[in-house]
């Protein structure tokens, strides 16, 4: 059985998120145990990371350097090649810094910014809340079986721009599109909430709980 690492850091929706990813395994039958942990010694041997986040960038990024696992989080992700998911603000954090309430150093294991959105029509709000089609800038194991245009659930008012195109998964707009899926190598994020997403959201979570990169 493969042990998911869900990193409790007191800045995510840990519980609906936990239950999204025991409801995966079960629909897909995948043999998978779902530990909700700020442990460092399970984070470590975790054959899989998910990294959830809701808030300020800021804020997040310090709950994470104060829950003490960032360094085996990387041992896992990066000295392990383990498969990690980086939700909402947890995908923010991949980027290399973050623009809200002035710059905060990121992960930097995607290279760019998070900056506020900004859309083009004055009566579109911020946050952006609710549900948003999704468009695929190229295929990947995350996505099989999701139709490009599905739509998917959302709460943001800050959105990850790599500095590298080929990162971007996939896409939404919101008065200008906006980075909604991340991937390189065994890293991946989605600014959506796959927990929040219904059917789609299940279905991309299975594929990771699968992913082999």
């Amino acid at each position: 059985m493969q042990t998911v690492a869900l990193i409790d850091y007191g800045s995510g929706n840990l519980r609906s998120a936990e239950k999204a990813l025991r409801e995966a395994a079960r629909r897909h039958a995948i043999d998978a145990d779902i530990v909700v942990t700020a442990d460092p010694a399970i984070v470590a041997a975790a054959d899989r990371v998910v990294l959830p986040g809701v808030g300020a960038f800021a804020s997040c990024r310090a709950g994470l350097d104060a829950s003490g696992v960032y360094e085996a989080m990387n041992e896992a992700v990066h000295g392990r090649g383990a498969p990690f998911l980086g939700i909402c603000v947890g995908h923010q954090l991949l980027a290399s810094e973050g623009l809200e309430f002035g710059v905060t150093r990121g992960l930097d294991w995607i290279h760019g910014q998070v900056k506020k959105l900004a859309p083009n029509d004055p009566a579109l709000t911020i946050p952006h809340m609710g549900w948003n089609a999704i468009a695929f800038a190229r295929d990947h194991a995350l996505f099989k079986g999701v139709e490009t245009g599905a739509h998917m659930y959302y709460a943001n008012s800050f959105a990850l721009t790599p500095a590298d195109p080929a990162d971007v998964l996939a896409t939404t707009d919101h008065g200008g599109p906006f980075t909604a899926a991340v991937a390189k190598g065994n890293v991946a994020g989605v600014q959506f909430h796959p927990e929040k997403s219904q059917a789609a959201g299940l279905a991309l979570l299975a594929n990771f709980l699968e992913w082999r990169p």
